[in-house]
C-alpha cells in the first residue's frame, strides 16, 4: 500500500475522531444547560429550608426578641418614674423629680404668661415621644426657693438636668429663633443638640408652633426682677 494513502487514512481517522468527541461534548453541555435552572431550583430549596433551622440565625431572632422585651421593660420603669408625660409638680416634689432620673428638663412658668402657654404646647409633644428624658413643669410663683437658688429671672426658662444637676437652660424663646411661632421641631432640635433627648428615626416632625400674636392678653416673655412686670 502506497506510503502517502496510508498516512491520508490516518488523518482523516484522526480527524474523524476529534470531531466525534466534540460532538459528544457539545450534546452533553446542552444536555447540562437543560438540567442547569432545576438543579439550582432544587439547590435553592434546600438552602432556604437548611437557612430556617440555622441555629445562628435562630440566635439573631431570639437576641432581637430579647432586646425589644428588654426595651419595653426599661420603658415602663420608665413610666413609672414620671417619664413619658408632661406633669406639673410642686416644689416640695422637685428634688425628688430631677434627683430620681438620669435626664430631666423642667419649665420654670406663670400662668398667665402667654409664651409660657406656648412653651407647654410643645413639651407636652416632646415628653410622650421622648421616654428616656422626664418633662415637668413648676409654678415660679410657687417656688420662690428655687426661682432663687437656680437664678431663674426671665419666664418661660426651660433648665436641663443630669443626675441632679443643672447643666444647661433655655431662657425665652432666643435658641428658636426668639418668635412665638417656631415648630415642635425647632424645640427638639435645640434640645437635641444639648444633649438632652436623641433623635428619633422615621418620626412625622410637629409644627403645630403657630399662634396669632392678636389673642395675647399678658406680656409674652417676663423678667422676674422687672418690678413692673404683670
Amino acid at each position: 500500500m502506497d506510503p502517502d494513502s496510508v498516512k491520508s487514512t490516518l488523518q482523516n481517522l484522526a480527524f474523524g475522531n476529534v470531531m466525534a468527541a466534540a460532538a459528544r461534548n457539545y450534546q452533553k453541555e446542552l444536555i447540562a444547560n437543560e438540567k442547569a435552572p432545576a438543579t439550582s431550583s432544587v439547590n435553592q430549596e434546600v438552602d432556604l429550608d437548611e437557612l430556617m433551622d440555622d441555629p445562628e440565625l435562630e440566635k439573631l431572632h431570639a437576641d432581637r426578641i430579647a432586646a425589644l422585651k428588654k426595651e419595653a421593660e426599661k420603658r415602663e420603669a420608665l413610666k413609672r418614674k414620671g417619664h413619658g408625660e408632661f406633669r406639673e409638680i410642686t416644689e416640695g416634689d422637685f428634688l425628688g423629680e430631677v434627683t430620681g432620673t438620669e435626664k430631666a428638663i423642667c419649665h420654670f412658668y406663670h400662668q398667665e404668661f402667654y409664651r409660657c402657654k406656648i412653651m407647654d404646647k410643645h413639651l407636652k409633644t416632646l415628653a410622650s415621644k421622648h421616654v428616656d428624658t422626664k418633662f415637668i413643669k413648676l409654678d415660679a410663683e410657687n417656688a420662690p426657693f428655687f426661682v432663687t437658688k437656680l437664678g431663674v429671672k426671665t419666664l418661660p426658662c426651660v433648665i436641663i438636668f443630669r443626675k441632679g444637676v443643672a447643666v444647661d437652660r433655655l431662657v425665652g424663646f432666643q435658641d428658636m429663633g426668639g418668635k412665638d411661632d417656631f415648630s415642635t421641631r425647632a424645640l427638639e432640635v435645640v434640645l437635641i443638640k444639648k444633649g438632652i433627648i436623641s433623635e428619633k428615626k422615621d418620626e412625622d416632625d410637629e409644627d403645630d408652633g403657630n399662634h396669632e400674636g392678636s389673642r395675647r392678653t399678658v406680656r409674652s416673655s417676663v423678667n422676674l426682677d422687672d418690678s413692673d412686670s404683670d
